[in-house]
């Protein structure tokens, strides 16, 4: 018979695959405000214009949306109650206030008001009625490319301004430190959603190509992911005031040129 994790465990491979995405997370943040602060020889403007910054940031988002939404078709197999959904619900819904609050005092005009932790929220409402009305795989997939494709193409500037802009379908990027709007990245999540349900189709068994790259890991750097995706939302909301903290402090005693947030 397979071995799969009784209920309530967790999988350490999805919080391994968690971390590594944190620990992008983390460095692309760390390379912003290194930036913002004049220790490196790009600016914040840079990172926002640059399609090599682009594409990494890009697929920082991609690697959390699409572990969210496996998290959910997990979920839904092995902690399926009401109060274990809206429990997580509220943690991250509280965080994307926390980040709203916190990013108006830094960055004024450019706060965060519909960033990942908004659109995380959001999207775990849409993926909790999606799995109400169908759990199948196929269906959920084609939805998801669907959405996906319908964010990349579409695009209109009478959908620029807040609240419109948190559905994807604006011309232009607006000002704000964070977006990621409802399209084309709640396909990206129903994607994950539908590869969640088709692996627990086979029982949640071993995914091999995802255990040859384990084994090229060292165990410690293993286990220091998998803390690092256990704690995932933690590690979101601290990292940042930790890191500009200590460029603040080192720039404070070398005082570098730094650089005006993009806008401002």
């Amino acid at each position: 018979m397979r071995s799969v994790p009784r209920k309530g465990s967790r999988f350490e491979g999805v919080d391994l695959m968690r971390g590594l995405a944190i620990v992008m997370m983390v460095a692309y943040h760390f390379c912003y405000d290194l930036a913002y602060f004049g220790f490196a020889s790009w600016r914040p403007d840079d990172m926002l214009a640059d399609w090599h910054w682009i594409a990494w940031r890009n697929l920082i988002v991609a690697s959390f949306l699409v572990l969210v939404g496996v998290s959910r078709a997990l979920n839904a197999a092995f902690k399926p109650s009401a109060p274990d959904f809206w429990r997580r619900w509220v943690q991250i819904g509280g965080g994307a206030i926390l980040v709203s609050v916190a990013s108006y005092g830094f960055a004024g005009q450019r706060w965060i008001y519909f960033g990942i932790l908004h659109f995380v929220a959001v999207a775990l409402l849409l993926c909790r009625l999606v799995l109400w009305r169908t759990r199948s795989a196929p269906w959920i997939a084609a939805a998801g490319g669907v959405a996906l494709i319908a964010g990349l193409v579409f695009s209109t500037p009478s959908m620029d301004s807040p609240p419109l802009d948190i559905f994807g379908f604006a011309a232009h990027k607006p000002p704000t430190e964070d977006y990621v709007p409802l399209f084309p990245w709640i396909g990206v999540v129903l994607i994950g959603l539908a590869g969640g349900l088709n692996w627990g189709s086979r029982g949640f068994e071993p995914v091999a190509a995802l255990g040859r790259w384990r084994a090229a890991i060292p165990r410690p750097v293993q286990r220091a992911l998998a803390g690092l995706g256990r704690w995932s939302l933690s590690v979101y909301l601290v990292h940042q005031p930790v890191l500009m903290g200590l460029c603040a402090a080192v720039a404070s005693v070398v005082r570098p040129h730094s650089h005006p947030l993009p806008g401002m």
